[in-house]
């Protein structure tokens, strides 16, 4: 071990410190006073609901554990956004399990909410998996409504998807575990099946006090729909539990029921620990975001027993494509390499620089996998592609349109991790969110952004100076490095992974010790799914 490995790991394992200290505080939802008077109610947190109803000792993944972060200040914060989402195992079946966080301002949808609420369902639908929602929730949030209610991806959005997962078959159970109003009442009974727990929980279109102010009629929330008056009453409810244990224990029982799933088929064999030490990761890591290092080393700290073969190892260089297994899964890798490379020719390329021949080789390879119904992970450390005339002239538009292509045309899963640098088009071909990954996410290490911090503040000081020169003012150079701190520390703040997972860009930032754990899990939900489509590139400029 070298002075430089030990640096890099001292930084990266402070990374890690820093996103465990992170999640302590997020568990804390809206505050330990507001937990303490939720359990005087006689309620579980969603946390505590959720470790409940999961089986012991299985693992479990959080999705959106940052959504909020930093944001809605001037509304009293939104950790979590307000919504705990973790996909796990019942009675021995993977599940997506969804609770409301009512120690959030109780439970309300902010606009994160939303967009939080309807990623789970997208990961059920995509995969076929069954969605458990545990309802605790007072409605939109109001003083945000417009932000929430109206539009196609909002609040609205979560019933159609409820429509559609019906139709598809895939298993919806919800529990009402505490208020439920106005439009979200429909989400428990657009669900398969319904529960609710006995004088805690409620569900109408307008309580009480709204009824009183449109009708005229006076009558208490518990008579109006509470447990007694929905399950005896008008049948809206199929079961009446006596608390939050009993409404978990009544979704283990029915879970414990589903039939066996259709499966895609990927190929799983016994699961084998890597050979390399796996906590070496942080050694190789470097701390500079430009520095060199071979991510042939990451690799082999992620795959089972170390064992990596190369697809078109001589050729495209600044891309690692081939084959290993994660877990007992047969998986294809698509990754950066970030070490300076020498083709065959004599010439130089810079690692995590997509160039014409390493662009050209992912697309062959993701069609290759494609054939043989390989996942796909993508290991990202990009800095975009190759610019300059010899590029230009050599057709890298064309050839990064056909690498593009292939990510967004593969008809097998797909998960990005982002290890180190995330920019520019280099994002998108190696499979960023908008190109539907089925899981993304980011090591604390990582950046996203349209282009590093350093060359964008660069940038928009050039244009932030231009623009004061024109109004006559002078820029000296301590004027002008004054500025430049200022552009590029708000735009460092941008580019964090925390950044990116407030807003649900990525599902989550992880402890690079955990990713096999990800992917492994992100298969067996993909498996649920057999794949319809054929794979097609389309029309190329070949």
């Amino acid at each position: 071990m070298d002075l430089n490995f030990n640096k890099n790991e001292d930084y990266n394992k402070l990374l890690v410190s820093d996103l465990r200290k992170r999640f302590v505080k997020v568990k804390l939802g809206g505050g330990k006073k507001r937990i303490d008077k939720h359990h005087e109610k006689g309620k579980m947190t969603a946390r505590e609901r959720i470790d409940y109803l999961l089986d012991p000792k299985a693992k479990s993944i959080e999705i959106g554990a940052f959504a909020g972060e930093n944001m809605y200040a001037e509304h009293g914060g939104c950790p979590s956004g307000g919504v705990v989402i973790k996909i796990g195992y019942i009675k021995g079946k993977q599940c997506v399990v969804v609770a409301n966080d009512a120690t959030v301002k109780a439970g309300a949808w902010f606009p994160i909410t939303g967009k939080k609420n309807l990623r789970a369902q997208e990961i059920a639908i995509e995969n076929k998996l069954p969605i458990i929602y545990l309802v605790d929730s007072a409605g939109v949030y109001l003083p945000m409504q417009d932000e929430i209610f109206p539009d196609k991806e909002h609040f609205g959005r979560i019933f159609r998807n409820n429509a559609i997962m019906s139709s598809m078959g895939i298993t919806q159970i919800s529990a009402v575990m505490g208020s439920c109003v106005a439009g979200g009442a429909y989400l428990p009974i657009m669900s398969d099946e319904a529960i609710i727990v006995d004088k805690t929980a409620s569900i109408f279109l307008a309580g009480s006090y709204l009824v009183k102010a449109a009708i005229g009629e006076s009558i208490d929330n518990e008579t109006l729909g509470g447990a007694t008056t929905h399950c005896e009453i008008s049948g809206v409810i199929d079961y009446k539990a006596k608390d939050d244990k009993d409404a978990l224990n009544k979704i283990k029982f029915i879970v414990d029921k589903i039939g066996d799933y259709e499966k895609a088929g990927f190929s799983k064999t016994e699961s084998f620990p890597p050979k390399e030490k796996e906590d070496d990761i942080f050694g190789i890591l470097p701390k500079e975001r430009n520095a060199q290092y071979d991510m042939l080393e990451i690799i082999k700290r992620l795959v089972d027993n170390s064992e990596f073969e190369q697809y078109k190892e001589g050729y495209g260089k600044t891309i690692l494509t081939g084959y290993a297994r994660i877990d007992g899964w047969a998986v294809g890798i698509v990754a950066n390499q970030r070490k300076l490379v020498k083709t065959n020719t004599g010439e130089m390329q810079f690692g995590g620089v997509i160039y014409n021949d390493s662009a050209d080789k992912s697309a062959r390879f993701i069609a290759n996998c494609n054939q043989k119904k390989i996942p796909l992970i993508f290991l990202q450390d990009v800095t975009g592609f190759m610019v300059g005339s010899k590029s230009e002239h050599a057709g890298i538009i064309k050839d990064g349109a056909k690498m593009v292509n292939a990510v967004s045309n593969s008809v097998v899963p797909k998960f990005t991790i982002i290890i180190g640098n995330s920019y520019g088009a280099g994002n998108y071909a190696m499979c960023g969110k908008a190109y539907d990954p089925r899981l993304i996410v980011a090591w604390p290490s990582a950046e996203l952004a349209v282009m590093s911090g350093n060359s964008a503040a660069k940038v928009l000081l050039q244009i932030e100076t231009a623009s004061l020169k024109k109004r006559g003012e002078k820029i000296t150079p301590e004027k002008e490095a004054e500025l430049f701190d200022k552009i590029k520390s708000r735009y460092d703040a941008q580019v964090s992974p925390y950044y990116a997972a407030a807003r649900i860009w990525t599902d989550a930032v992880i402890n690079p010790l955990d990713t096999r754990t990800w992917i492994s899990m992100g298969i067996e939900a993909a498996d649920h799914a057999p794949i319809q489509k054929k794979f097609n590139m389309g029309v190329l400029q070949v």
